[in-house]
């Protein structure tokens, strides 16, 4: 009965001692306790995926599924407003399988490995719910203190042990799709957003839709199309036209901007923001570069000079310290800044050195009436930096390396990771520009996702034009860095001393099959700008890039 990429489960024979999942294809059978065959004696069944080979089974299998009752000694909890209401032990169930339902079902999170067991013991998406639900319960219930009338758990707190529970279990997928949703409520009831620009699980379906659809139609919407595009040649085809795509947005961004201006608008500030390695920097020159020709001028500011010294930034136990989330910047000095420069007054910026962490000293900056404020960072849209500034003085834009892309064949309809495609990218940046190795890079990575899921992916409804940033032929790019001679991906045995790390782990092992899955450019192709053009995106990251990256430098 087993085979690669089943596991096993428990389920009641039918009369004649067949499996539903096998339409009467009689099963091994265990013997009951009594070491007799018997009707109801449990059979090894399977399922695959994540999924069960027939409904039939899964109904059935579900009749047996008990939910273990696990002790639950909190009584209320504390709302936003701090008022106590009676706790709910059913309202986590539903905020977890509300998550799952928006990504397409747990199957999304199915990991050989890691959480297979508990798929088998709970067949429905609504028995792992509960499962994950109860664990969150047992982890609020580990402090005493929560059984006092005076100091119960609180929403935010409650809303923390369920990712500590989802992600304990490898449920990555659904995690980040519930901490997205969590922070999006959090500006909408800030006022920061509206209910029209609420982001949801962060998925942003509409512009996905577009990204696939083209796609489908240049039939590299799954990674065997876009391997048989580069086995046959005609990859240069659809790689012109998806950088004539990329082009085509900026030339809409630049006259959304131009529009404003000669509507009246007076914009001084312009935003370009997103998650890391999205592109933002390639993105800003070219954009900036199209609205020069109508005459604006620009004047930069650098956000990293308003980092506070590595000595306030706690490092962890591997030594690293959390760089990505917005409070890792002297906010209240930087929204002082702004507002003073669109004031006309002078500011001395600070110059922070990260060789040595700490700020070395000030360089005056002014903005002159006809002058424009660029700012090229993560955390763009990040309420507080802009507080009290008007909005009809900004504009906003985003970028995501959202290029949509079924696994394999698209058979399982598993669409690869913006964020797994982002992480590569800024493996190879780190390992040319920082002297960071993969390892390191990947072991980072859950600081950026927190802060991606905290203030900026649930802040892109702010946009005024979203951009996408990520290509077809990315991936084949970046293979022949990461894989074959000289390759720069770890080994599996690398991650031994990190065996806790489970993060980390399911982010390789993602990466890993993904560059493994991809037909690669050779390395002569990736550094003839005849093939890859050297304004492209990509070279920001892969190296050769003719456009001027400062963090390159």
């Amino acid at each position: 009965m087993k085979a690669p990429g089943f596991i096993c489960f428990t389920l009641t024979l039918t009369r004649h001692g067949h499996c539903h999942c096998f339409s009467g294809e009689r099963v091994k059978r265990l013997p009951s306790p009594d070491k007799r065959w018997r009707l109801g004696s449990w059979v090894q069944c399977a399922i695959v995926s994540g999924k069960w080979a027939n409904p039939h089974c899964r109904a059935a299998a579900g009749r047996y599924n008990f939910r273990v009752p696990v002790q639950n000694r909190i009584v209320k909890i504390q709302k936003r407003n701090r008022a106590l209401v009676r706790f709910d032990a059913a309202r986590i169930c539903k905020a977890i399988a509300r998550a799952a339902e928006s990504i397409g079902g747990f199957q999304q999170d199915f990991l050989p490995g890691v959480n297979d067991r508990i798929f088998a013991a709970h067949p429905a998406d609504g028995d792992i719910a509960n499962f994950l639900g109860d664990t969150a319960i047992v982890c609020l219930n580990s402090n005493p203190q929560h059984f006092i009338a005076n100091f119960p758990p609180t929403i935010e707190l409650i809303q923390d042990e369920v990712l500590h529970a989802l992600r304990s279990y490898g449920f990555q997928k659904t995690a980040d799709a519930y901490e997205c949703y969590r922070w999006g409520r959090h500006w909408l009831r800030e006022g920061a957003i509206t209910p029209a620009q609420f982001a949801g699980n962060g998925l942003p379906r509409e512009h996905m839709a577009q990204t696939l659809a083209w796609n489908r139609q240049h039939g590299v919407d799954t990674v065997a199309g876009v391997n048989e595009m580069v086995r046959s040649g005609k990859i240069r085809g659809i790689m012109a036209a998806a950088l004539a795509r990329y082009e085509a947005s900026l030339d809409e961004a630049a006259g959304k901007v131009v529009a404003r201006l000669n509507a009246g608008d007076k914009l001084r500030l312009m935003w370009v923001s997103g998650p890391s390695s999205s592109g933002k920097t390639t993105t800003t020159v070219k954009l900036t570069e199209r609205l020069a020709r109508y005459g604006l001028r620009f004047v930069m500011l650098n956000l990293d000079d308003y980092f506070w010294p590595a000595v306030e930034h706690p490092s962890d136990w591997l030594n690293d310290r959390n760089f990505e989330a917005p409070e890792a910047l002297d906010i209240q000095l930087l929204n002082e800044h702004l507002r003073a420069l669109l004031d006309g007054k002078t500011v001395e910026k600070p110059i922070y050195s990260f060789k040595e962490g700490r700020r070395t000293g000030t360089k005056p900056v002014k903005l002159e009436p006809d002058q424009i404020l660029l700012l090229d960072c993560l955390h763009g849209f990040y309420p507080p930096i802009s507080e009290g500034i008007d909005v009809s003085m900004q504009f906003r834009l985003y970028i995501e390396a959202m290029n949509v892309l079924y696994e394999g064949d698209g058979s399982t309809k598993r669409l690869t990771q913006f964020t797994d495609a982002r992480l590569v990218r800024r493996m190879l940046r780190d390992v040319k520009h920082r002297n960071h190795s993969p390892m390191a890079t990947i072991l980072h990575w859950h600081y950026v996702r927190y802060g991606e899921l905290f203030s900026i992916i649930p802040l892109m409804g702010l946009a005024d034009h979203v951009v996408n940033g990520g290509m077809p032929f990315d991936l084949a790019a970046l293979k022949p860095f990461f894989l074959g001679e000289g390759q720069l991906l770890p080994k599996a045995e690398d991650f031994n001393p990190y065996a806790g790390f489970l993060d980390a782990r399911i982010r390789y092992d993602r990466v890993k099959d993904l560059l493994e899955s991809v037909e690669g450019f050779t390395q002569g192709q990736v550094a003839d700008t005849g093939f890859i053009p050297g304004d492209a995106v990509i070279r920001e990251f892969v190296g050769g890039s003719t456009i001027r990256i400062p963090h390159n430098e």
